[in-house]
């Protein structure tokens, strides 16, 4: 799954997964917001929350209210966009059903909802199946929800799994979920389609731990742990205002030519005038801040603004502005700091030496991202500069505590044979040619780990070195991505 969605045939379901416990508490701090009415969406989430005996009826509230603020307002999937509301039982579907239709006639909504369960059963004192309900044949539905008024699909176990609908780009859960269930279920949103960036998730039942061990078995996923505070906008956007790369005519002038859908020969000149600045006035390490700043607004305002109704010309305009000029920042030049180390100091002795085979468990664990980070790192690692002696000793720690026998054929593992078994490793060889830097060393760093388990059959000696020190670990790593992805020894 994992490199399905970095070569973009599917989309990342979990990048903006919520429960609604912290999607309460993100709509609590922006209660003093001028430019979003947090009192009439708190009222109705504190309610839920607090367990108010009317709960679906509020909760079907919330998803209304959401739909039309956040994904019609933004015009998601070019404005087609649609949703699924997946809910724990057909007595549950039914009531979902009555409750949403009821909001959006309130709201005098042009929309419309479909119902969809197996079977006939009791409504109020009368049967009911889908027919009866929607007011055309269950055979009809797949084919009614990709049209107009249709946009809500309220589902008790059906279309949960094997349904195929790119138009789908939000899912509100009231069901507990686990396992594969919860895989299959939210991955009906994951279907690409052109103009779909992103898909969003609303959990009333379950929490990120459960969903993020249900996914772990399929891809290593990085999940949101809790929420965002909105605040950071402001501070980000001061930053990046100060540093005076762009100007607002700057910002102004891109969007207006990018929303009238002008080229990229009208859209570069602005880009590259703001690029020459940030390469003339800022020094290295303001570059390397505007440009985790940059990132940081970019990432934090997608995740934002789908859940709070932002009304800021100013933060929409910057978010589509940075996105376009971010890929054009070069990263800073760094001075090669070690140039001539190796006219100063001699190697001494190492030994290979093979011992017993042995069995072992190697576990590829999940990250998480604990909440959405408000600045990137724009520049490459610093330079530590240290005495001859100290590295000389970090370097003997590395490979310290081993006779090894034949030194050459060490770094011939380490710079040559480690590196060309990376390249012949599929998932780390497609993304290479198709990830960026960051996603490509997730995926080497796992190959790694698989290329050393074939190495420990013939150099044990090694693996055990391998697997024991996380320093020398961590050296080979670095060496052998910059041969195998770099390109560079």
């Amino acid at each position: 799954m994992k490199q399905a969605i970095q070569e973009g045939f599917i989309l990342d379901v979990l990048k903006h997964y919520t429960p609604i416990t912290s999607y309460y508490r993100l709509a609590k701090t922006v209660a003093d917001d001028p430019e979003f009415d947090a009192r009439k969406a708190q009222k109705k989430l504190r309610r839920y929350v607090e367990g108010h005996q009317h709960a679906i009826r509020h909760k079907a509230e919330i998803m209304v209210d959401h739909f039309h603020e956040q994904v019609i307002a933004h015009r998601k999937i070019d404005g087609k966009a649609r949703a699924m509301v997946v809910t724990n039982g057909v007595e549950r579907a039914i009531q979902y059903f009555h409750a949403i239709r009821s909001c959006l006639k309130e709201r005098k909504s042009p929309y419309q909802a479909i119902v969809a369960f197996s079977g006939e059963h009791n409504d109020g004192g009368r049967p009911v199946n889908e027919a009866t309900l929607n007011g055309f044949p269950s055979a009809r539905i797949a084919d009614n929800i990709q049209r107009d008024p249709y946009r809500f699909l309220i589902c008790a176990d059906k279309f949960q799994t094997g349904y195929d609908e790119p138009l789908l780009h939000t899912m509100y859960v009231d069901k507990p979920l686990a396992g594969v269930k919860a895989v299959q279920t939210l991955s009906r949103l994951n279907r690409a389609h052109p103009g779909k960036r992103d898909v969003f998730v609303l959990d009333f039942r379950n929490d990120t731990e459960t969903i993020k061990q249900a996914f772990s078995p399929y891809y290593r996923a990085t999940i949101l742990s809790d929420e965002t505070d909105p605040n950071r906008l402001h501070d980000l956007q001061s930053h990046l205002d100060k540093a005076q790369v762009y100007s607002p005519t700057d910002v102004e002038a891109f969007v207006e030519h990018y929303l009238n859908g002008m080229g990229r020969e009208q859209l570069d000149p602005i880009l590259e005038q703001c690029v020459a600045i940030y390469r003339s006035d800022l020094d290295e390490d303001g570059q390397a801040a505007f440009k985790g700043k940059a990132k940081g607004f970019v990432r934090t305002y997608a995740f934002l603004s789908l859940i709070l109704p932002y009304t800021n010309r100013d933060w929409e305009e910057r978010s589509i502005f940075l996105h376009f000029l971010i890929p054009k920042l070069p990263a800073p030049v760094e001075e090669d700091l070690s140039k001539g180390i190796l006219d100063a100091i001699d190697m001494e002795s190492y030994r290979a030496e093979k011992q017993a085979l042995r069995a072992i468990l190697l576990e590829d664990e999940d990250g998480e991202i604990d909440p959405v980070p408000d600045e990137g790192n724009g520049k490459q690692g610093e330079a530590q500069p240290d005495l001859l002696s100290r590295i000389i000793a970090d370097f003997n720690h590395l490979f310290g505590g081993i006779p090894w026998a034949d030194e050459d054929r060490v770094l011939k593992m380490i710079t040559v044979e480690i590196p060309a078994k990376l390249l012949e490793d599929l998932a780390f060889s497609n993304a290479k040619k198709n990830s960026d830097p960051e996603n490509a060393r997730i995926e080497h760093d796992a190959a790694l780990q698989r290329v050393m388990v074939d190495i420990m059959k013939d150099n044990t000696q090694f693996f055990k070195h391998f697997m024991d020190n996380p320093d020398f670990k961590r050296f080979v790593s670095n060496s052998s991505f910059d041969v195998a992805y770099r390109g560079k020894g």
